[in-house]
């Protein structure tokens, strides 16, 4: 269930785009056409999903503070934690070129009409904020940053792939002038942001509600109490 929960918010509820808004340049760049869109985005699984559980088992038996006590104790007190964005960055940029090898070699089309932005992957803030938020957030097993990883990885393909059908679309509608590119899309975007705000309390709603009616339950009470109270002094 764990693994289920975690899977779909970070699909939806924290999304790469529409929750923190991190991948923009390429989102907004690459997202003129579906096809290219599509390639992009699975580029960004791929290497979502292996760079995430990577740089989890690098964190943790090597960057924490006490991580290399597997190696004797007297590396139990090193903290190479200073070492993380340098170490993460190493990490995707290497997966980003084993990417760029195999798109090169099996769809050259593909390859020419992403350009610059597949080799940009490896600076693209989402890939780099899948991990730090892997390490900020203490996710305990190899298994929960492999799902977590691919999770938003499907999240930033949904989010570019969405955005890519819609422009495609509105190429043809009558968008105000001083609209038309990327204000549109920018606008676009936020719409779609808040939409997915919805699914805030899609996990968590059940919960959540029960302790808001006992506090509310609770806070009638003691109104009513006051009341009691204030009518007996009048009286």
């Amino acid at each position: 269930m764990e693994y289920i929960e975690l899977f779909f918010k970070s699909i939806f509820i924290d999304n790469m785009v529409f929750a923190t808004f991190l991948g923009m340049c390429s989102y907004l760049a690459v997202s003129k056409k579906v096809t290219t869109a599509v390639g992009l985005g699975a580029a960004v699984i791929f290497v979502l999903a292996i760079t995430v559980p990577l740089n989890w088992l690098l964190d943790k038996y090597l960057l924490q503070p006490g991580a290399l006590s597997w190696l004797g104790e007297e590396y139990a007190t090193y903290d190479l934690s200073f070492l993380s964005f340098i170490m993460f960055i190493a990490t995707i940029a290497t997966m980003v070129q084993l990417v760029e090898i195999v798109v090169e070699k099996f769809s050259p089309s593909l390859y020419n009409s992403l350009g610059i932005f597949l080799p940009l992957i490896a600076v693209n803030c989402a890939i780099l904020g899948g991990s730090l938020f892997m390490q900020s957030r203490e996710i305990p097993t190899f298994g929960e940053a492999t799902v977590y990883g691919i999770g938003s990885g499907i999240g930033w393909f949904l989010a570019i792939l969405a955005i890519a059908a819609i422009r495609e679309k509105i190429r043809y509608s009558n968008v105000p002038a001083p609209l038309r590119g990327l204000g549109i899309t920018f606008i676009i975007t936020g719409l779609m942001a808040i939409g997915f705000m919805s699914f805030g309390g899609m996990l968590t709603g059940g919960g959540d509600a029960g302790d808001e009616n006992v506090i509310s339950q609770t806070a009638i009470e003691k109104i009513k109490k006051e009341v009691e109270q204030i009518d007996n002094s009048k009286n």
